[in-house]
């Protein structure tokens, strides 16, 4: 394991940090958690997991083929990932669809020089979808999930000498496919839901969310690698690796953000927990919300507009507090800090500055480490 950081570059910038601790100090938390913060335990940032899917060998001759034929599709795209891949298929899956369902008679969509039936769609993007999970299973076996645990500590401990834990639980908002915040939370007894009943084995329950004492609820927006559906029930079962469900056509569930996606799966989980997210962005009157972004590359277009719609709906009662591994505000991050509308509501912790309403405190090209999660954990916990 490499040499921890040196967090003293950060002693200019404490009084922001101080800020941090108050706002963290509150009730009404909620932490939006990107593939960057499980680079840390060994797993692939989304650019690197689309390259290891690109380059698999167990990818059949068409959905191999239309993988290419789609990549092809974004040359010259910044940032482009195996997520946008994967919306293009099932975007092109719907229009097959739609025109199967109409009886066109020409039902095939055009894909770089092949044409591709609705069938071969929806088949290659099951593979890619195993190949995916498949990926990062494999690089999912006794990981250290220490910087998980001691961020599942930091959030949870007591902020105030004999003052209880939350009142209001602590809100997850998750986009990866991996368990590591699930098992930390686990492993450090902090009671939460992710909407699946059982243990190892489960079943998709949304009541579960609804339960009294949890301290927090974890809502896996994009699906998870132990979520598989079964040939009579479209709603996610959580499957234990012993346990042989063969015969039952295991299918992977991993949700990507498909502008198809929303509007289709209303009867199915991701719906439901978008919708509980959604909630969970939008402080009740008389209280604030407290939304802390992390490992995001703002990436997902749908998250981004969910994000600022909550932004611009709240009068002022949600805070949203962005670590970023860009030196300056980018994208829609930049959007937010030049807003009149939003700019008081957004704190930006950038590589080489930190960036807040009126405020511009740039690093003078020090690299401020503070965008790493392992680092943010650190300063969380009171490290400085």
């Amino acid at each position: 394991m490499s040499e921890p950081d040196d967090l003293s570059v950060l002693s200019p910038f404490h009084d922001y940090l101080d800020e941090l601790d108050t706002l963290m100090a509150q009730n009404g938390r909620a932490f939006l958690i990107g593939a960057g913060c499980s680079k840390s335990a060994g797993l692939p940032l989304m650019e690197e997991l689309t390259e290891d899917v690109l380059k698999n060998g167990d990818l059949d001759g068409i959905a191999k083929a239309l993988l290419k034929g789609v990549q092809t599709s974004f040359a010259g795209a910044k940032r482009a990932n195996i997520e946008d891949y994967l919306s293009e298929i099932i975007d092109l899956l719907a229009i097959a669809e739609r025109r199967t369902e109409c009886g066109a008679a020409e039902s095939e969509v055009l894909v770089a020089a092949d044409k591709y039936a609705s069938l071969q769609l929806r088949d290659a993007a099951e593979k890619i979808k195993c190949t995916i999970a498949d990926i990062i299973e494999s690089k999912n076996h006794n990981i250290d999930i220490s910087v998980h645990r001691n961020f599942v500590q930091a959030v949870h401990r007591p902020r105030r000498p004999g003052r209880a834990n939350e009142i209001d639980p602590v809100y997850y908002l998750c986009l990866n496919y991996d368990t590591l915040l699930e098992d930390a939370l686990a492993l450090e007894r902090v009671p939460f839901s992710d909407g699946l009943d059982g243990g190892a084995t489960g079943w998709w329950n949304p009541s579960a969310f609804s339960r009294d004492g949890l301290s927090s609820k974890l809502y896996k927006l994009h699906g998870s690698i132990d979520w598989c559906s079964l040939d009579d029930d479209p709603l996610p079962r959580r499957v234990a690796s012993s346990v042989d469900i063969s015969a039952h056509a295991n299918k992977r569930i991993l949700i990507w953000p498909a502008s198809t996606k929303y509007c289709e799966t209303q009867r199915d989980p991701y719906a439901q927990l978008m919708d509980l997210a959604r909630k969970a962005l939008r402080a009740p009157p008389g209280s604030q919300r407290i939304l802390l972004i992390c490992g995001y590359s703002f990436g997902d277009l749908h998250i981004n507009l969910e994000v600022d719609r909550a932004l611009r709906e709240s009068e002022g009662r949600l805070t949203a507090v962005v670590f970023t591994a860009d030196d300056t505000p980018q994208g829609q991050v930049k959007l937010w800090y030049e807003d009149a509308e939003t700019k008081k509501q957004v704190l930006i912790f950038a590589k080489k500055g930190f960036f807040h309403d009126d405020v511009c405190a740039p690093s003078g090209g020090t690299e401020l480490p503070w965008w790493k999660f392992e680092n943010l954990t650190r300063l969380l916990g009171g490290e400085r």
